[in-house]
């Protein structure tokens, strides 16, 4: 497999010399696919304002880190536009002990989406691209109370007599449809490596509230929503034809 694909990414290289050396000006073209992050920027404005009376004195602050994966590669059918797909996913929790409990609250993001770019053909050597990504994400909100002491047993009797049971947990997930205006720059170091530096926004559309098995949750804040800004890079390794 390796011999194969190296012998692909040969020929293309050739192709693409025999190509550039008959023409002043081609069209960028290429495919690639690596490892991403982001780091995303939501407001935890609403959820910091809970968090004294939750017994957290912390706050969530700056961003999430989130790891992924993301690819295209250029349909040569239209000069310079390229199309793709990415997913990604992370979480950031505050920490406290109040009255002998850990309390806990998690705050994770998720998503995957479809990405169409636009590669400005005047740039040469790097590629400079404007698009968008159409997908799905969620936002997860965990609550955890306990006093650190579990067995098997225990986790089936608190249900016979949840009132004395020091062990809460709620999990409120928020699903919605996103799109994402984004910039991205990547700079190949060779034919078959790069890197990428981008940012863009995410809008959350046809919000959907649940918690625990999937019961509807009413009357959110619209401040806690999945809108987000977000800085990503990424390495990349496929063949590059800028």
């Amino acid at each position: 497999m390796k011999n194969i694909i190296f012998a692909l990414f040969f020929i293309a290289s050739v192709t693409y010399g025999q190509i550039e050396s008959q023409f002043s000006w081609i069209s960028k073209f290429g495919l690639a696919g690596g490892l991403t992050t982001s780091w995303i920027s939501p407001n935890f404005d609403e959820i910091n304002n809970q968090l004294p009376q939750f017994g957290i004195n912390e706050k969530f602050d700056g961003g999430i880190l989130t790891w992924g994966g993301s690819g295209y590669v250029y349909i040569m059918l239209v000069d310079d536009l390229r199309i793709g797909g990415m997913g990604f996913g992370g979480t950031k929790s505050v920490i406290s002990n109040s009255n002998g409990f850990n309390r806990e609250v998690k705050y994770g993001l998720s998503g995957g989406a479809f990405t169409i770019e636009y590669t400005l053909p005047f740039v040469k050597r790097i590629a400079i691209s404007l698009g968008g990504m159409i997908g799905g994400g969620k936002l997860t909100i965990e609550q955890y109370q306990n006093d650190e002491k579990f067995s098997w047993q225990d986790t089936w009797d608190e249900f016979n007599n949840p009132s004395g049971s020091p062990n809460i947990s709620r999990k409120m997930e928020n699903n919605y449809l996103t799109i994402s205006p984004t910039i991205n720059v990547d700079v190949p170091l060779n034919r078959f490596f790069a890197i990428r530096i981008g940012s863009g926004y995410q809008f959350a559309i046809n919000e959907s509230w649940t918690i625990e098995n999937e019961k509807t949750l009413a009357s959110v804040p619209s401040s806690v929503n999945g809108n987000a800004f977000f800085i990503q890079t990424g390495i990349y390794l496929g063949f590059f034809a800028y």
